[in-house]
């Protein structure tokens, strides 16, 4: 499954796509990241700052809500920082006393941690630096997608979770069944029936990244004893380029205080020799940029010709290499 990517996050580049941005549903994505309090954690630097410094009248809006949840991230931040420097003022007290304590022994290096953390994470609210235009996506986390609406025929890059809600789910058959930010291509005709041949769209990337069994990456068998150990692979496509990764999308109405949301899923394929090789099972669909037309104009009379599509993919071979942990 491909649990990460890296996409191209920032939304002036879809225009050489012929996307322009739904900033409607953008201002709802702001307002429903706000409230859920992932504003930092599940939307990438340079979709939040896509309208920070806007002067642009129709932006306003999105500005506004942008900087409203840059400061209510700040605010939940910065208590936690006095918080913990409270806890760490009273555990260095006992420490200092005549009688420390294994208590404040732990406190004083959990508190230690948290306020690095917190200032950390508000380094990240403050620097509103426009990056790369490229940002790794989680599950749960906000992507731009480019579509063809259904509505206007006209191409959209719509703000959406990397976690397809399939129809007739709820949030508790989400939670218990959280895998569907992939779809399998062999499940197209039955699990995702209901948007195959009529939600296409398609994420931009140029990394994905899979976990897989160290024994599996380095060819061989677990020896006895030893416990099955994961490491991170990240696979690149050469020649190097932008990848068109196949989607499923779906929008989720409004429910109750829950504000309504796009979600999506990436289709996957069974992996090509050398992603196999690696330890992998699966593949992400990069389609060809001659057939982005056609998958984004899908009938469901012509699913033969939306799987050629898939079965069609770049021709490219895909270089991996070991994710380097950061130490702690």
């Amino acid at each position: 499954m491909c649990y990460s990517a890296q996409i191209l996050a920032e939304f002036e580049k879809y225009v050489r796509y012929g996307g322009d941005l739904d900033l409607r549903v953008f201002v709802e994505m702001a307002g429903w990241a706000r409230k859920k309090g992932v504003w930092i954690k599940g939307v990438p630097k340079a979709m939040r700052n896509a309208f920070v410094g806007s002067t642009a009248p129709e932006e306003q809006e999105a500005r506004a809500v942008s900087l409203a949840a840059y400061q209510d991230a700040a605010a939940v931040l910065e208590q936690e920082i006095a918080e913990q420097s409270e806890r760490l003022a009273r555990a260095q007290v006992v420490l200092a006393g005549p009688k420390p304590t294994k208590k404040a022994e732990n406190d004083r290096r959990v508190a230690t941690n948290k306020i690095a953390g917190a200032r950390a994470k508000l380094d990240q609210v403050t620097d509103r630096a426009a990056g790369e235009g490229y940002a790794r996506i989680w599950p749960g986390g906000v992507t731009p997608v480019l579509i063809r609406d259904p509505a206007t025929g006209e191409r959209r890059v719509v703000p959406m979770r990397y976690r397809c809600r399939l129809p007739g789910w709820d949030d508790a058959k989400e939670r218990e069944k959280p895998g569907t930010y992939n779809a399998r291509m062999d499940s197209l005709a039955t699990v995702w029936r209901k948007l195959w041949g009529y939600n296409h769209g398609v994420m931009v990337a140029r990394r994905f990244f899979e976990s897989v069994s160290l024994h599996r990456l380095q060819g061989r068998a677990l020896a006895p004893g030893e416990r099955d150990m994961s490491v991170e692979i990240e696979f690149r496509p050469e020649p190097e380029q932008d990848m068109l990764l196949a989607c499923l999308w779906r929008y989720v109405e409004p429910d109750g205080d829950e504000p309504g949301f796009y979600s999506v899923a990436a289709i996957t394929r069974n992996p090509p020799p050398e992603v196999e090789a690696a330890g992998h099972d699966r593949c992400v669909i990069p389609i060809k940029p001659e057939n982005l037309d056609a998958w984004l104009d899908p009938q469901p009379g012509r699913l033969a010709d939306m799987m050629a599509i898939l079965e069609d993919p770049i021709d490219a071979f895909y270089e991996h290499e070991v994710v380097q942990r950061e130490e702690a």
